[in-house]
Parts: C-alpha cells; structure tokens; sequence
C-alpha cells in the first residue's frame, strides 16, 4: 500500500542526511510519525519510495555521502501551545488560546472550570439563571482551587431581570472577579459598565490599568461595535453621579474599550443568530481594525472564534481564519465535569448535526429570542414553541380557551396553573419582586411568566435528571455535537463516561496541530492516505497526547 506519495514539477533540489532506519514507510509508522507534534516532519525519496522522519538534516544539493536522500518536503514541530495569539494566553495566565465557553445553569460547572483552570485552559462559569447564594458559593470554591486563576464567570443579559444582572456584578466586584464573559447583551447596560470602569486605575509607568477584564460573546456587528468603543457617557456620568466610580476612572473610561476580547459566535448552541463562521469573522475582525485605526488603543482588540468548533478540522479553519483563539461549547455538556444529568449526556453521545431546532428562550421569552436547542428524545422545543404562539394569540391565561388550558395542564405542565403560579410567586420573591408586582397589574406578563416557569424548569429537569420529565428536557446544543460524534465514532470518546473536558480539548488541538502540518505538506505537493488526514482520538497513555 502507497501510503505518501508526491507531485513535483521539478526534482528535488535539497538533500537530506540521516539514518535510513528513521524512515517510515507504512500506514502505522507514517502515523506515529505524523503524531510526534513535538518533532519536524521530513519526507523524503528512498529508491523511487517515499517516507517521512522526524530526524535529519537538511542541506542544497546532493553532494555525493552515502546516506543523503532526496529531500521532498517539510514541516515544523507544532506544540498545541503553538496555536494562535500568544497575547490571550499572556492576558488570561493561561497554557492554550482556547477557552470553554459558559452554558447557564450552572451547565459550565465549578468542577468543569477547576479542572480546565489547573490544565492551563481558560474556563467560564455558567452563570446564567443560577441564584446568587450559589452563585456566591461557586465565585469562593473555584478562587480557592485556583487562586492564580485561570477562570472567568459569564454575565448574561437579562433585560427582563436587571435586577439579577446587577446582583451578579454586585458578587464580582465583591469577591474581585477580574475576569467575566459577557454574553447574550443587545445593548451595554449600566451593570456591566459598572463592572468594568471599577476596574479601572494606573499602573506605575503610568499607563491605564485594566483589571475586569471582559469577553463579550456576540455575533452581531453593531453589538461588537458597542464593545469595541469606550463605554458610553452617558453612563459614565451617571455611574459618577451615583458614585459608583471615582472621577479618574470616568476620565480613563475613554481610553480603554468595553471589551478585551471579542468572541465572534457563529451556529452554536443556546443564543445564536446561526451565522456561518466564515462570514462572521472576517467582517467583525475588520470592524476591529477599522475600530482600531479610530481610537489607536495601546493593546488591539482580540477576536476569537465560537460556534461549530469541536474537531480538529474546525478549530484549524477558525485559526486560519485569523482567529487569536476558540472557543468551545455544546461538546463540552456532553463531558462528565458538566452540569448536567447522565440522561442528557447520553442523548448528546447521540445527536447527529440534523437533531437540532431553534425554540423560545425563556430569559427572552417575550422578546420571541429563540435559542438552539436538541430535539432528539425531547419535546421540549416544541412544546415551547406552542406557548409562544399562544402567549402572542392572547392577552391573558383566562382569555386562552378552557380546552386548551386543560391541554397545557394535563400534556405539558403536569400542573394546575394556580399552583404554577404560587409557585413563581415563591420563586421570585426572593429573586426579584418587583417581577410579582408588574405581573399583578399585567395579566399578560403574568402569563408569561407562567409560560416561563415550564421553559425555567425544563433546564432543570435536564441538569438534574428528573424521572418521568425526560420528554420535557430542555437541552442548549448546536450542530457541533453531532460533528464531534462523528469525528470520534469507533474511538474511545464514543461512550460518554469517556468524554473529559480536558482530555477534549487537548485532542481537538492536537487534531489541529496534525491538520496543520499535514496541509503544510500537502502544499509542498505530498499527497497522503486519506485515513491519515484526518486526526482521529487516540487515547492518552502516561499523560502523553
């Protein structure tokens, strides 16, 4: 079997010098070599035969030693520390230009982010709907397994809640968080402006001292360019008016942006506009650099890349693209340190990239935001989408027809809506009263809130695995997972008790790495076994990759 061969145009001009007994020649051989990330990649010509070895040298022309070979083609080492913009893993304290992405509820959980954080990777927790007595505990466990960091917590937007928004801030700059993804924000709201011009002093060679740090999750170019700018004055002044800040950081506000980073998210799960990677990130990267060239801020801006990355071949791509780093998600809920029940990760061991659906958000329910979710041995999305319709169809729970009320009570909430409503009476007067209070003069907010009680539930059901709600599970997913059940097919990462955060992570680096040198190659005109060019899991032995 031909396992590497070459088109050239030319003969070889190079030679190459080494031990023949380092050269590889069959399919398994050729494959250890190509994994060896930590060694050059030299092909050559043996006797009409081509090989690869990570020895050698090379040198111009043949000059006549015995040993010397035709030099074909190369390929540097490639350490996954390797891959994209050094100035995120300096800025984060982190090993890698990678990051997981924070899924609510606790999804990105505090043993997800511990573990991530003692590997060198970047972690968010999901903050998003957790109360803030858990939210306070999680911000002191995961300061204590990692007080040098890296980790960082999300701040989602909650126009319906700002209250809880303005809570989370609240804890941040408590406990000093000096790190946050912003996620999910239309508009830049007094809270999370409060949390970053807080952060704000001057070093002692006298320039501005950014310490919140932001990511912003976004995948609209007006929203990116909210972050790419100074935060606004008008909030400015009036953060001043509240002292909230002192009078040096509103005059250093307008020299440094809102955010650090800019996380470009594409077709991903929960919030998502399903924008193709390879539009979105050229077009907000060049908003940057136009952005850039305006305000000439010491330190640019990073854009980094999410959506659809879980495999080698996509986290290549989004780096190629010009990506400083990438970020991860839906495959991430299918690792045991996730949040979640081992019901639903076993229903994500076996989504295929077809087994999603776009459904009402229940944060954003009235607004019609949808969030992409699995709909394989779930319900769940449509079951939501027909309250929807019906929460647009009337103005009032009495207003919806007797039948169908007793629909919803019987199939889907499982519950009378008066003790649903008690319910969230219980529920948010602890959170957020105020909410009570609006719904008591609107009765179609009332309803929406009683619609939300399901869409609340049903995450919690998920990630808590309640018997006999399974069909009612809502589980956030994108087309990524099915793509990554795919790439590791026949692999030991096809049973779920297998899938670890960092044990993923590194294999779909490493997967880029190999992809990386293999297209390096390919360009030199080497052609390989199609088996070979893709990067397929293999199972650590001794810690080594």
């Amino acid at each position: 079997m031909v396992v590497l061969s070459v088109h050239h145009h030319q003969p070889p001009q190079q030679s190459w010098q080494a031990d023949l007994q380092s050269i590889a020649f069959d399919e398994q051989a050729v494959e250890d070599k190509l994994r060896d990330l930590d060694r050059p990649l030299y092909v050559v010509q043996l006797q009409g035969k081509v090989g690869i070895t990570n020895e050698g040298v090379i040198q111009m022309g043949d000059d006549g030693k015995a040993g010397v070979l035709g030099f074909i083609a190369s390929a540097p080492a490639m350490h996954i520390e390797d891959l994209g913009n050094p100035a995120f893993k300096t800025f984060h304290n982190t090993r890698y230009a990678y990051y997981a992405g924070s899924m609510a509820h606790a999804i990105s959980s505090e043993k997800m982010v511990i573990e991530m954080g003692k590997a060198g990777f970047l972690s968010s927790f999901g903050a998003g709907g957790v109360a803030p007595k858990h939210l306070e505990t999680a911000i002191a466990s995961i300061k204590e397994a990692l007080p040098d960091g890296p980790y960082a917590f999300n701040l989602i937007f909650n126009p319906n809640e700002p209250a809880l928004e303005h809570k989370a801030v609240e804890l941040y700059l408590k406990h000093d968080v000096t790190a946050i993804e912003a996620s999910a924000f239309l508009d830049l709201s007094i809270s999370l402006v409060h949390y970053r011009l807080a952060g704000l002093g001057v070093a002692p060679d006298g320039k501005v001292q950014i310490r919140n740090r932001i990511i912003a999750k976004l995948s609209r170019r007006e929203v990116a360019a909210l972050f790419m700018q100074p935060a606004p004055e008008d909030i400015i002044r009036q953060l001043l008016a509240e002292r909230k800040i002192s009078e040096l950081q509103a005059t250093l506000a307008s020299q440094v942006p809102m955010a650090d980073d800019i996380t470009v998210e594409a077709d991903s799960g929960g919030h998502t506009d399903n924008r193709p990677l390879v539009c979105q990130l050229p077009s907000i990267t060049a908003l940057r650099d136009e952005i850039q060239a305006r305000y000439r801020y010491p330190i640019p801006l990073r854009i980094g890349a999410a959506g659809g990355i879980s495999t080698p071949t996509a986290a290549l791509a989004a780096f190629m693209m010009g990506a400083d780093y990438i970020v991860t998600g839906s495959v991430n809920q299918a690792c045991v340190e996730s949040g979640t029940s081992e019901h639903t990760r076993n229903l994500l061991a076996q989504a295929d990239m077809a087994d999603v659906m776009m459904a009402p958000a229940a944060d954003m329910f009235e607004m019609g935001v949808r969030v992409q979710l699995l709909k394989r041995g779930t319900l769940f999305p449509i079951r939501a989408q027909k309250l929807y319709e019906l929460y647009k169809n009337h103005d009032s729970i009495e207003t919806i027809p007797l039948a169908e009320r007793q629909k919803l009570e019987k199939l889907i909430f499982k519950k009378g809506m008066d003790e649903i409503w008690q319910d969230t009476i219980q529920f948010f007067s602890e959170r957020d009263p105020a909410q009570i209070e609006r719904a008591s003069r609107d009765p179609k907010y009332k309803m929406a809130l009683i619609f939300r009680w399901y869409l609340g539930m049903s995450s919690h059901w998920s990630n808590h695995g309640e018997k006999g709600r399974e069909m009612d599970y809502q589980i956030w997913c994108g087309p990524a997972m099915g793509s990554f059940n795919d790439w590791v097919r026949g692999s030991y990462l096809e049973q779920p008790q297998n899938r670890h955060v960092v044990d993923i992570a590194r294999q779909i680096l490493a997967g880029a790495a190999y992809q990386y040198r293999l297209q390096s190659l390919k360009a030199q005109g080497v052609q390989i076994t199609p088996r070979l060019m893709n990067c397929y899991p293999k199972e650590p032995q001794n810690n080594v990759m």
